[in-house]
């Protein structure tokens, strides 16, 4: 899931090489945080939102592919990322 993510992320965003994508687990199921540079952000989110909601669609459809509960989520800042590695 995580490599279908980064796959979408990096054909759609100027900046391919800051793309990041944290996989984490909580108690509702398997996190998917996506971190981009400052400038991808409104490029990612789209207008409306229709960008993201479609990222967000296609995850579902894979999640139920493999059986699992999955949630994509976009980092408000950049900071976070450098912090994880």
């Amino acid at each position: 899931m995580k490599n279908l993510i980064e796959y979408i992320l990096i054909h759609l965003v100027e900046h391919p090489e800051d793309v990041k994508v944290i996989e984490s687990e909580d108690d509702r199921g398997a996190v998917y945080t996506i971190h981009v540079n400052k400038e991808d952000i409104g490029r990612v989110i789209g207008k409306g939102g229709s960008v993201i909601q479609s990222i967000r669609n296609i995850g579902k459809i894979r999640a139920v592919k493999e059986g699992i509960h999955a949630y994509i989520n976009l980092a408000e800042d950049d900071d976070e990322a450098s912090d994880e590695e």
